[in-house]
């Protein structure tokens, strides 16, 4: 921004100063010949500079305020209007509030139902498994097995229906021998029940060289052999009756030098599955 200003040198000045004296001083003696010569410095000289100012040092300018809006004032009708907006909105937020919360409490119900109430798989154990005469080395000629199963029911309102349950022993992963350990039962919940049988004869597929086998193992000190028992098993709760399920049980079962059950795998779990 560029702005001009004038000002008078000094020994022009002084002139000027000395003129204004000079005609003041007539004024106060004038004489006919001294008025006509006087003549009035109209305008004094001058010379001209420019001044750049910067932006810093620009002089503020005066910004003048937005007018404020109009109020405007509705009518009735208007504010009716929005208080029965309101309340539409208020009463769809309680509505919805109560509909969330029953349907919270309505999904716990269910899930604690669920949880009491969900059927457990039935819990198969060995709890004896007996070979007698395995330490005589013709005890094949009389060879036979006797095992205990135990069944339990852990569920609180279910219970088990059993059918065309089945025993198979397996040594080495080749069957030696099977039985049907009971045609069908019902187990009430919260129930054990235990089931015996005694595999020998045609039942017991056992010569002289797997007896040989079985001794071998003896002498390391047991013989591994694997139970597997085989069921058709419906649920019952209450009235309502589940499908049929096969249910599979494969135990694990170690004997000892004297042919009876070791420790490690007496009342052992067995590892259940259905198909």
């Amino acid at each position: 921004m560029t702005r001009t200003y004038s000002f008078l040198p000094e020994d022009k000045y002084l002139h000027s100063l000395t003129s204004i004296s000079t005609f003041l001083a007539k004024l106060q003696n004038p004489t006919p010949q001294t008025l006509p010569s006087i003549k009035i410095l109209s305008k004094p000289p001058s010379f001209s500079c420019q001044v750049n100012m910067s932006t810093a040092q620009q002089l503020p300018t005066h910004h003048q305020r937005e007018p404020k809006p109009i109020k405007r004032h509705h009518s009735a009708g208007y504010y009716v209007n929005r208080v029965r907006d309101s309340l539409t909105t208020r009463i769809s937020k309680i509505i919805c509030g109560i509909f969330l919360t029953l349907l919270f409490i309505g999904g716990v119900a269910v899930f604690i139902t669920w949880l009491s109430l969900r059927p457990h798989r039935p819990r198969i154990l060995i709890s004896n498994f007996y070979i007698p005469g395995l330490d005589q080395p013709d005890g094949f000629e009389n060879a036979e097995i006797s095992f205990n199963v135990t069944a339990r029911n852990a569920n609180r309102a279910v219970g088990y229906y059993y059918d065309s349950v089945e025993a198979f022993v397996y040594y080495r992963d080749r069957a030696i021998g099977s039985t049907p350990l009971v045609d069908s039962f019902y187990q009430e919940p919260k129930n054990t029940t235990i089931l015996s049988k005694v595999l020998k004869g045609a039942t017991l597929d056992v010569n002289s060289d797997r007896w040989r086998v079985f001794r071998k193992d003896r002498a390391r000190g047991a013989v591994v052999f694997r139970l597997d028992v085989t069921a058709m098993i419906r649920f019952k709760l209450s009235t309502w009756d589940s499908k049929r399920h096969r249910m599979h049980a494969n135990c694990d079962v170690a004997v000892g030098r004297d042919g009876s059950i070791l420790a490690t795998s007496k009342n052992k779990r067995c590892p259940v599955y259905f198909t």
